[in-house]
Protein backbone atom coordinates (compact mmCIF):
# COMPACT_ATOMS: atom_id res chain seq x y z
CA UNK A 1 0.00 0.00 0.00
CA UNK A 2 1.67 3.36 1.12
CA UNK A 3 4.73 1.74 2.85
CA UNK A 4 5.85 0.92 -0.66
CA UNK A 5 8.42 3.51 -0.69
CA UNK A 6 9.36 2.61 3.01
CA UNK A 7 10.33 -1.24 1.68
CA UNK A 8 13.63 -2.95 0.96
CA UNK A 9 14.22 -4.32 -3.00
CA UNK A 10 13.50 -7.30 -1.26
CA UNK A 11 10.21 -6.65 0.29
CA UNK A 12 9.21 -5.46 -2.96
CA UNK A 13 9.98 -8.06 -4.79
CA UNK A 14 8.27 -10.33 -2.04
CA UNK A 15 5.17 -8.09 -2.71
CA UNK A 16 4.95 -8.41 -5.77
CA UNK A 17 5.92 -12.27 -6.57
CA UNK A 18 2.92 -12.83 -3.90
CA UNK A 19 0.25 -10.85 -5.50
CA UNK A 20 1.29 -12.21 -9.19
CA UNK A 21 1.35 -15.96 -7.81
CA UNK A 22 -2.17 -14.97 -5.95
CA UNK A 23 -3.92 -14.00 -9.02
CA UNK A 24 -4.01 -10.38 -7.80
CA UNK A 25 -3.69 -7.21 -9.83
CA UNK A 26 -0.40 -5.61 -9.52
CA UNK A 27 -1.20 -2.44 -8.23
CA UNK A 28 -4.31 -2.38 -6.47
CA UNK A 29 -6.69 -4.84 -4.88
CA UNK A 30 -9.22 -6.64 -6.68
CA UNK A 31 -12.67 -5.98 -6.29
CA UNK A 32 -14.60 -8.95 -4.63
CA UNK A 33 -17.28 -9.57 -7.24
CA UNK A 34 -20.20 -11.37 -6.30
CA UNK A 35 -20.50 -10.71 -2.71
CA UNK A 36 -22.81 -8.37 -1.00
CA UNK A 37 -20.32 -7.28 2.10
CA UNK A 38 -17.64 -5.26 1.61
CA UNK A 39 -14.93 -3.76 4.32
CA UNK A 40 -13.82 -0.63 2.53
CA UNK A 41 -11.12 1.65 4.02
CA UNK A 42 -8.82 4.35 3.01
CA UNK A 43 -6.19 6.28 4.61
CA UNK A 44 -4.77 9.88 3.94
CA UNK A 45 -1.21 9.56 1.85
CA UNK A 46 1.67 8.82 4.49
CA UNK A 47 -1.13 8.58 7.26
CA UNK A 48 -0.83 12.59 7.89
CA UNK A 49 -3.96 13.54 10.03
CA UNK A 50 -5.24 15.77 6.94
CA UNK A 51 -9.19 14.72 7.82
CA UNK A 52 -8.85 15.34 11.56
CA UNK A 53 -7.21 18.49 10.81
CA UNK A 54 -10.35 19.99 12.54
CA UNK A 55 -13.43 18.46 14.61
CA UNK A 56 -15.87 20.14 12.42
CA UNK A 57 -13.89 18.41 9.17
CA UNK A 58 -14.23 14.94 11.04
CA UNK A 59 -18.00 15.76 11.85
CA UNK A 60 -18.27 16.82 8.14
CA UNK A 61 -16.14 14.21 6.50
CA UNK A 62 -18.70 11.12 8.21
CA UNK A 63 -21.61 13.28 6.78
CA UNK A 64 -20.71 13.10 3.46
CA UNK A 65 -19.13 9.91 3.25
CA UNK A 66 -22.23 8.73 5.27
CA UNK A 67 -24.48 10.32 3.28
CA UNK A 68 -22.74 8.52 -0.35
CA UNK A 69 -22.64 5.36 1.08
CA UNK A 70 -26.73 5.70 1.98
CA UNK A 71 -27.59 6.38 -1.87
CA UNK A 72 -25.37 3.84 -3.72
CA UNK A 73 -25.32 0.79 -0.42
CA UNK A 74 -28.47 -1.03 0.73
CA UNK A 75 -26.68 -1.06 4.47
CA UNK A 76 -23.86 0.65 6.20
CA UNK A 77 -23.09 -1.91 8.85
CA UNK A 78 -20.46 0.08 10.91
CA UNK A 79 -17.94 3.03 10.27
CA UNK A 80 -15.25 4.85 12.37
CA UNK A 81 -13.69 7.78 10.58
CA UNK A 82 -9.99 8.16 12.11
CA UNK A 83 -8.31 11.69 11.75
CA UNK A 84 -5.87 9.79 9.15
CA UNK A 85 -8.14 7.11 7.65
CA UNK A 86 -11.71 5.25 7.84
CA UNK A 87 -13.29 2.43 7.56
CA UNK A 88 -16.52 1.31 6.31
CA UNK A 89 -18.41 -1.75 6.24
CA UNK A 90 -21.15 -2.01 3.84
CA UNK A 91 -23.80 -4.16 2.23
CA UNK A 92 -25.11 -4.12 -1.58
CA UNK A 93 -24.30 -5.56 -4.76
CA UNK A 94 -23.01 -2.08 -6.24
CA UNK A 95 -19.63 -1.86 -4.88
CA UNK A 96 -17.40 -0.81 -8.12
CA UNK A 97 -20.36 2.02 -8.48
CA UNK A 98 -19.51 2.51 -4.30
CA UNK A 99 -15.58 2.68 -4.81
CA UNK A 100 -16.15 5.13 -7.79
CA UNK A 101 -17.67 7.43 -5.99
CA UNK A 102 -15.51 7.36 -3.40
CA UNK A 103 -12.93 8.27 -5.63
CA UNK A 104 -14.90 11.21 -6.41
CA UNK A 105 -15.27 12.48 -3.12
CA UNK A 106 -11.22 11.71 -2.31
CA UNK A 107 -10.95 14.20 -5.22
CA UNK A 108 -13.41 16.46 -4.01
CA UNK A 109 -12.28 16.69 -0.62
CA UNK A 110 -8.61 16.94 -1.81
CA UNK A 111 -9.22 20.68 -3.78
CA UNK A 112 -11.64 21.75 -0.78
CA UNK A 113 -9.02 20.76 1.88
CA UNK A 114 -6.04 21.70 0.51
CA UNK A 115 -7.53 25.08 -0.16
CA UNK A 116 -8.51 25.47 3.46
CA UNK A 117 -4.68 24.46 4.65
CA UNK A 118 -2.98 26.50 2.16
CA UNK A 119 -1.68 23.46 0.77
CA UNK A 120 -2.09 23.28 -3.19
CA UNK A 121 -0.44 20.24 -4.53
CA UNK A 122 -0.46 17.90 -1.72
CA UNK A 123 -1.63 14.48 -1.94
CA UNK A 124 -4.28 13.76 0.42
CA UNK A 125 -5.31 10.49 -0.19
CA UNK A 126 -4.31 6.94 -0.76
CA UNK A 127 -6.46 4.73 -2.75
CA UNK A 128 -9.70 3.14 -1.77
CA UNK A 129 -8.95 -0.64 -0.62
CA UNK A 130 -11.82 -3.34 -0.56
CA UNK A 131 -12.47 -6.81 0.45
CA UNK A 132 -15.14 -9.05 -0.13
CA UNK A 133 -16.65 -10.43 3.23
CA UNK A 134 -16.32 -14.01 3.27
CA UNK A 135 -18.48 -15.30 5.75
CA UNK A 136 -20.03 -14.61 8.62
CA UNK A 137 -16.93 -14.73 10.77
CA UNK A 138 -15.33 -12.52 8.89
CA UNK A 139 -18.48 -9.81 8.55
CA UNK A 140 -18.07 -9.90 12.72
CA UNK A 141 -14.97 -9.69 12.65
CA UNK A 142 -14.90 -7.19 10.43
CA UNK A 143 -17.19 -5.00 12.73
CA UNK A 144 -15.45 -6.15 16.17
CA UNK A 145 -12.26 -4.31 14.08
CA UNK A 146 -14.01 -1.06 12.74
CA UNK A 147 -15.29 -0.13 16.52
CA UNK A 148 -12.24 -0.72 17.60
CA UNK A 149 -10.14 0.67 15.53
CA UNK A 150 -10.33 4.22 17.51
CA UNK A 151 -9.42 2.06 20.47
CA UNK A 152 -6.28 0.36 19.06
CA UNK A 153 -4.80 3.70 17.80
CA UNK A 154 -5.23 5.37 21.18
CA UNK A 155 -7.61 8.26 20.64
CA UNK A 156 -10.12 6.53 23.42
CA UNK A 157 -10.53 3.75 25.84
CA UNK A 158 -14.06 2.20 25.01
CA UNK A 159 -15.83 2.40 21.98
CA UNK A 160 -18.42 4.31 22.62
CA UNK A 161 -16.46 7.26 23.40
CA UNK A 162 -15.44 7.59 19.71
CA UNK A 163 -17.68 10.10 18.47
CA UNK A 164 -16.98 9.48 14.70
CA UNK A 165 -18.19 5.73 14.51
CA UNK A 166 -21.22 3.34 15.11
CA UNK A 167 -20.00 1.96 18.08
CA UNK A 168 -22.19 3.86 20.15
CA UNK A 169 -25.60 2.78 18.48
CA UNK A 170 -24.11 -0.69 17.38
CA UNK A 171 -23.94 -0.98 21.75
CA UNK A 172 -27.51 0.20 21.90
CA UNK A 173 -29.05 -1.62 19.55
CA UNK A 174 -27.37 -5.21 20.13
CA UNK A 175 -26.86 -4.52 23.58
CA UNK A 176 -23.78 -5.03 25.67
CA UNK A 177 -23.68 -8.59 26.67
CA UNK A 178 -24.24 -9.41 23.30
CA UNK A 179 -21.21 -7.45 21.87
CA UNK A 180 -18.95 -8.59 24.61
CA UNK A 181 -20.20 -12.34 23.30
CA UNK A 182 -19.00 -11.28 19.30
CA UNK A 183 -16.17 -9.63 21.05
CA UNK A 184 -14.59 -12.86 22.38
CA UNK A 185 -16.20 -15.02 19.71
CA UNK A 186 -14.65 -13.04 16.64
CA UNK A 187 -10.83 -12.32 17.40
CA UNK A 188 -9.30 -9.37 15.59
CA UNK A 189 -6.27 -10.11 16.84
CA UNK A 190 -4.57 -10.69 13.56
CA UNK A 191 -6.70 -8.50 11.13
CA UNK A 192 -4.84 -5.35 9.77
CA UNK A 193 -1.58 -6.60 10.86
CA UNK A 194 -0.19 -7.65 7.10
CA UNK A 195 -2.50 -5.26 4.71
CA UNK A 196 0.18 -3.01 3.98
CA UNK A 197 2.11 -6.09 2.00
CA UNK A 198 -0.92 -7.88 0.90
CA UNK A 199 -2.90 -4.99 -0.39
CA UNK A 200 0.11 -3.35 -2.12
Amino acid sequence: MYNWRKMTIEQRDYVMKSRINNGRPWHSPSHAEGRTRHHLTAACYEHRPIIGATESRMRDFEATILDILGGLTETVHAWAILPNHYHVLVGGDRILEVVRALGRMHGRLSHQWNGEDSARGRKVWFNVLETGIKSDRHFWACVNYIHHNPVRHGYVSKWDDWPFSSAAAYLKTVGRERAKSIWREYDISDMGADWDAKDM
